[in-house]
């Protein structure tokens, strides 16, 4: 019995000695982990040119195949991006008509329905004297080398000649027999468009209708306070910029085009109403609309009158009012604090084209707007902070 409670004793003495020393070895490591740590957290970890090398380098492939992605996709992607783009213009209405007690899905309904409306009566406005202009596309053209012929000779490094509209690939012969490539092109292509049609009227209508649960998805994505705000704070300023700007610049345009018709029938061009609504419309791309509605002005007006001075008139006309409306009136109705670099507009334009063609450039000027809106309201600190419920 003595002998069984000695070791015991002797058993507990080992115990209490062995934790004490792998206590003692514990509390030092840890000071040392602790004392590295500090060390590693005052010295910057140095990064030689081949790390940050590697690290754009991935930075560039991720752009690249998002690029390439989006390229790919879109036939989807660019109906779904107008819808969005619309719904988030249509906003402002959204909110009043909700006022009003109207129910969202009527709502959307009513507002895609008006969409719908207004291209149904541009497109209804542009059959008629596209229709004619298809049928005399070839006695036009004959007008149009007779009258530009004299000019054209006269720039020598050009070696234009009236043989050069008889035979090779500008005769008339070849533009005819490429003219049934194009329309057997355009046919091929109408069902991709009708589906991209239906595309984007469904995504709007369910857009419209979705549009504040998915509004409070996005905001509760986000798990502080502080990024909640700044979310809520972004989506309004971007409907409310959307919103105001394309509002404002679709009254403004409109009045531009009522005024190109007046310019055209005063000109004693053919088709004034088609030329305002040529002039409305472009006038939503920058630079390139207001580039190629002169162009075309000035090139029917010399055909149309044999004074090229009376002429090119109404060319000159159009680009007086719209330089005025654009560098005048726009600034002052919208703001500065609304306007975009040049630029930058232009690089957009340029960017979207080639990646979406003529909608990619219609989609430039309200998408540089969305990433202005969200870049001013994430790096400018003095601003209003909405405040949510408790």
């Amino acid at each position: 019995m003595d002998i069984a409670n000695g070791i015991r004793k002797q058993a507990r003495r080992l115990a209490a000695a062995s934790e004490g020393r792998s206590s003692a070895w514990v509390d030092a490591l840890r000071a040392d982990t602790e004392q590295l740590d500090k060390a590693s957290s005052e010295r910057p970890v140095q990064k030689d040119g081949l790390d940050v090398a590697a690290a754009w380098a991935v930075i560039g492939i991720f752009l690249v195949l998002a690029l390439a992605g989006v390229y790919m996709m879109s036939i989807i992607l660019i109906p779904v991006t107008l819808a969005v783009v619309v719904g988030m213009i249509l906003g402002l209405a959204a909110e009043r008509l909700s006022k009003l007690g109207v129910p969202r899905i009527l709502n959307a309904v009513l507002l895609s329905s008006a969409v719908a409306l207004v291209i149904f009566l541009i497109i209804n406005s542009l059959a008629g004297p596209m229709a004619t202009l298809a049928q005399e596309g070839p006695d036009f053209f004959q007008r149009t080398v007779d009258r530009l012929m004299p000019y054209l000779e006269r720039i020598k490094w050009l070696h234009i000649t009236p043989q050069t509209f008889e035979s090779g690939p500008m005769s008339i012969n070849v533009l005819l027999e490429n003219s049934a490539n194009v329309l057997h092109i355009l046919a091929n292509s109408l069902t991709p468009a009708i589906v991209q049609g239906l595309l984007f009227f469904a995504a709007l209508l369910l857009f419209l209708a979705g549009r504040i649960s998915l509004r409070k998805t996005i905001i509760l994505t986000f798990s502080t306070r502080t990024s909640r705000l700044a979310a809520i704070r972004i989506i309004n300023a971007v409907e409310q910029v959307l919103g105001f700007y394309f509002a404002t610049a679709a009254l403004i345009y409109a009045g531009l085009g009522v005024v190109m018709t007046i310019i055209a029938y005063v000109g004693g061009m053919s088709a004034p109403v088609l030329w305002g609504i040529f002039a409305f419309l472009s006038s939503f791309v920058p630079f390139v609309g207001i580039t190629t509605v002169t162009i075309a002005l000035a090139i029917a007006g010399i055909i149309t009158h044999d004074d090229i001075i009376f002429g090119l008139a109404p060319a000159v006309a159009f680009f007086s009012v719209h330089l005025t409306v654009e560098n005048l009136v726009f600034p002052a109705v919208m703001g500065r604090q609304w306007e975009l670099n040049p630029f930058i507009v232009f690089l957009a334009i340029i960017f979207w084209t080639w990646m979406w063609g003529a909608v990619g450039a219609m989609l430039a000027l309200p998408l540089s707007l969305i990433v202005m809106t969200v870049v001013n309201e994430l790096f400018l600190d003095e601003k209003v902070q909405p405040q949510l419920p408790e």
